[in-house]
């Protein structure tokens, strides 16, 4: 019994180790070899570095260690200004749909863009997601474009040639920054007026601006007007500073010259002129007293106001 309970183990452990074998080299197969459809690109890479690329067929890598990214080659289709919902109903996105043109007026703009993968490589690792890209550049080339029509031309006659600016913008854009991507197609699928709600607060917003451009010509008029009343007060101000000024300088100088006539007179007769000096300054200090001239001997004094 213990021979054949052997037997059996040796041959559970064959078994184990072949289907372990077995496995192995499918999983190795597997991952090794790769398949590439008509619309798709391959990418092989290899701690982290771009080691070729490939178009449809059947290929290999070594396992384990290349990585393969399949990129679809294929023209996708995106709404700009628009979503399509679950029920296929285009839902209108106002935040991309609705444009200022050059008349300032709003008109609500829908696209469909067309693009595909032109480099896989630069796709995989130029940007980190490169559809959301494209859309803020489309987005950004649009405003650009619409900008420069009034609202008539872009809901009328205007629309093939926004569309081929707008196209050669985007063009340029991608060829630019290389994420990965290029334009295939872009047409204008609609263009109206905005909902009356956008409508209305965009006239509020005019409103405003209209009011703080009537706010600043008022406070420039009011500028103008008190300007030259404060520039003709300054003047006459400055006018009279410069008389009292003159009035000063002509008091000084007649006072200098009463004291230079003085004091020739001094230097002529210098006792009259300190006497006369004196008394006119008794004059000046006390107007209202009696002045009496005596030599200190008389015994009659005779008051000066009686000559």
């Amino acid at each position: 019994m213990w021979d054949l309970d052997l037997k059996n183990f040796k041959l559970n452990k064959f078994m184990i180790i072949f289907i372990i074998i077995v496995l192995a080299i499918a999983s190795t197969a597997l991952d090794g070899f790769y398949t590439v459809g008509e619309q798709e690109q391959a990418v092989i890479t290899m701690f982290g570095n771009i080691m070729r690329t490939g178009t449809a067929g059947l290929y290999f890598k070594i396992p384990w260690l290349q990585k393969c990214y399949i990129v679809d080659m294929t023209t996708h289709g995106t709404g700009i200004g628009y979503r399509t919902d679950k029920t296929g109903r285009n839902v209108t996105l106002d935040s991309e749909g609705i444009m200022i043109t050059s008349d300032f007026n709003l008109v609500n703009l829908d696209f469909y863009l067309e693009y595909k993968v032109s480099d896989p490589v630069a796709y995989l690792y130029q940007a980190e997601n490169p559809e959301s890209i494209l859309r803020n550049m489309i987005l950004a080339c649009i405003r650009d474009t619409v900008v420069n029509f009034t609202v008539d031309d872009v809901i009328t006659t205007g629309k093939s040639q926004i569309q081929a600016e707008v196209k050669d913008k985007l063009t340029a854009m991608l060829n630019e920054y290389n994420i990965g991507l290029s334009c295939v197609n872009l047409t204008v699928q609609d263009a109206a007026p905005p909902t009356r709600e956008i409508v209305q607060a965009f006239k509020e917003v005019e409103t405003a601006k209209q009011s703080k451009e009537t706010t600043i010509n008022g406070a420039k008029k009011y500028q103008s007007e008190q300007l030259p009343l404060a520039e003709a007060e300054a003047d006459k101000i400055i006018q009279k500073a410069e008389a009292v000024k003159q009035a000063r300088i002509a008091e000084a100088q007649g006072q200098a010259a009463r004291f230079d006539n003085i004091y020739k007179e001094y230097q002529a007769f210098p006792l009259i002129t300190k006497q006369r000096l004196f008394y006119e300054t008794l004059e000046e200090i006390l107007p209202n007293m009696k002045v009496i001239i005596t030599d200190g001997k008389t015994q009659n004094l005779m008051p000066l106001n009686k000559f």
